[in-house]
Formats: C-alpha cells, structure tokens, sequence
C-alpha cells in the first residue's frame, strides 16, 4: 500500500510541477510577447526547451525543500500527497482567475500546512521557513523594482537620442537574450521544488537517506520534463496580466525587466532559496513600468497581485490541512488521489466553459 501511495505522490507532484509551468510560463515570456520580440508560439517554444536545460544546473533548491522547510522525520507519504493537492489546488484557483501568484508558496503552504494538521506547529523548521523563504520571498520583488528601474534609467540616458524605432527594433533583440535567460533561471529555480517534494516522499518511504541527500537522476529529468510540457502549454490568461494589465511596457522596459528578474533568479538558486519567480518576475515590470512614471503602473492591478501573493501560503495550507484530515478516513490516500484529478477536471472545463461563453457566436 504504501508504494502506491508513493506512485500517487509522484504522479500529482509532477501534475503540479506541469501547472507550475504552465501557471509561471509567463514569467519568462509575457515581457517578449506583449512587445512583440518573439510570436507566442515561438515564445512557449524556446522557454519549454530552456526551462527543461536550467532544471539540470542546481540542486540547492531541492534541498532546502526538502529537509530544510519541515521535518523529514515527521512527515509521512499522507502528508506530502494532502499537501501538494492543497498546491495544486491554489494553483488552479489563481490560474483561473488569471493571477500570477506564487507556485513556491503554494507547494511550501500545502505542505507545512498538512504537517501541522498531522503533528502540531513544531513539525516545522521555522528558522528555515523564515530565512530561506519568506524573507527572500519578501526580498525578491523589492529588489526586482529597484534593479529594474535602476536599469531603465540607466537605458533611458544612453538612448536618448536615438530614434525611437531603432531603439526598439535593438531592444526587441537583446530580449532573446534576456528572456531567454529568465526562462533558464527559472527552470534552475522552479523544477527543484518539485525534486525537493519528490525526494521529500523517498526519504518519507525510506528509498533515500536525508543525512546523505541527493536527488535522483530519473527525479531531475520527470520534473525538467514535466515543467517544460506544462510550459509549452501555456498560461495565456497570466501572460496578459503581466505583459499588459500591470503596465504597458516598451522592448527597452521589457530587457530591463527581465534582466532585473533572471538576475535576482540565478542568485536566489545559488544560496538555495526557494524564492517565488512570480514575484521577481512582477516586481521587475512593475519597476520598468515606473520608470516612464509611477502612474504608469496600474496599482490596482498590482495589488491584486499582492493580495494573492498574501493569501498563497495559508490559503494553499487550509487546503493541505483538509485533504490531510481525508486521508484518515478509510481509503484516505485514494480519496484525496481522486479529488486532485475532480478538482483539476473541474478548473479545465470551467476555463473552457467561460472561453467559449466570452468568444462571440457569428451567425
């Protein structure tokens, strides 16, 4: 029984790992479609394949998922499905409703919040969760402003005497490059949380030894795997909301943008922090944005994003905290197995219900 639980475990984590690229495939390519350097197709395209290379760069993140967040020796396989449905959940909700909220947050609340349901508020390293998480998560987005606003400042003084149509046709080609490299920081970043829960689970099962952490090779390429498909396939309702809802960006802003957000990535994986690349990602256009003038940011947009951003960790952990209290039940882990597929069919046929309620029908 328990190696099957291991095989749903897996299953949905990679399922969560395939919404987080499709959830957090704006991130790196909002910026190139909206200013129109790369055709979304050929956009999805190149962040699928560059997602799939970053996965194979690091480890760090993985393991601060997966030993440095909660305990290893008080989490079971329960736990750790019940909280990657509560992640998968959050996820759905935010994608339907077109926000880009946290998919780190999201897994990091789904989880913590069915090992405290299960074993009470010390089952989690709050050290770790505080220094490692919510201070760089808090960090991120602030120096994703200010790096990119420095920037654009900077790219306004050297351009401005050259013609506007010159700029932008150079800028639409120095965001190959930089968009490239936001999609390669974030699948360095991204695709490790979903090696960490994995590895959680083997060490949970005893397939792996926590004092000796190393993630297996078959981990690394299923969840390289799984986000490049989940990004290939696109969050169209999210790539919207940061390409054009937050502010309206030109290519000079969009390299600016980007750079600031795959700078602040490549960092956070290299000391390990499981930081959220929706908030790099938004803070960075966010302070492109500003540099034409603050009132070029809708705020009002930007704080709907924030208040999302608050609400992932509980939220995604209320939900983990339910689905750990079904597994008790008798067939627990099957029921709440079911209930990740009922409430992923249920977001899939909602979206393409109201799609094709808003497309107008042509007599």
């Amino acid at each position: 029984m328990e190696d099957l639980t291991l095989v749903a475990v897996v299953a949905v984590a990679l399922f969560f790992d395939f919404t987080n690229g499709f959830h957090d495939s704006a991130n790196s390519i909002a910026t190139s479609v909206s200013t129109r350097a790369l055709s979304p197709r050929l956009a999805v395209l190149a962040s699928a394949v560059l997602n799939f290379a970053g996965a194979f760069v690091s480890l760090k993140v993985a393991a601060t998922i997966a030993k440095g967040i909660v305990d290893p020796e008080a989490v079971t396989l329960s736990i750790i499905l019940a909280g990657i449905v509560g992640a998968v959940t959050w996820n759905l909700v935010t994608w339907f409703r077109g926000l880009p909220s946290s998919s780190s947050h999201a897994l990091i609340g789904g989880v913590a919040g069915a090992a405290i349901a299960a074993d009470g508020w010390d089952v989690i390293q709050w050290n770790g969760l505080w220094n490692k998480v919510i201070k760089p998560s808090v960090l991120a987005p602030t120096l994703g402003f200010a790096v990119a606003l420095a920037l654009m400042l900077a790219i306004v003084w050297t351009i401005r005497r050259r013609s506007p149509s010159r700029v932008n046709r150079v800028f639409r080609r120095a965001q190959l490059v930089s968009g490239s490299f936001v999609a390669f920081t974030h699948g360095t970043n991204d695709a490790q949380k979903t090696m960490g829960i994995i590895s959680l689970a083997l060490i949970a099962s005893g397939h792996l030894n926590a004092e000796e952490f190393d993630v297996p090779v078959w981990v690394i390429a299923s969840s390289a795997t799984a986000m490049a498909l989940g990004t290939y396939a696109g969050g169209w309702r999210i790539i919207k909301t940061l390409g054009t809802r937050i502010a309206k960006i030109d290519p000079p802003q969009g390299f600016a943008a980007q750079t600031a957000c795959a700078g602040i990535l490549w960092t956070t994986a290299h000391f390990g922090f499981p930081v959220s690349t929706t908030h790099a990602v938004s803070g960075s256009v966010m302070g492109a944005g500003a540099s034409r003038r603050f009132s070029a940011v809708r705020w009002g947009i930007a704080g709907n994003i924030v208040i999302a951003w608050i609400l992932t960790l509980p939220a995604a952990g209320l939900v983990g905290a339910g689905m750990e209290a079904v597994t008790h039940l008798p067939g627990g882990d099957l029921i709440v197995f079911l209930l990740a597929g009922a409430i992923a069919a249920t977001a899939f046929l909602g979206r393409r219900y109201e799609t094709r309620r808003l497309v107008p029908s042509h007599p």
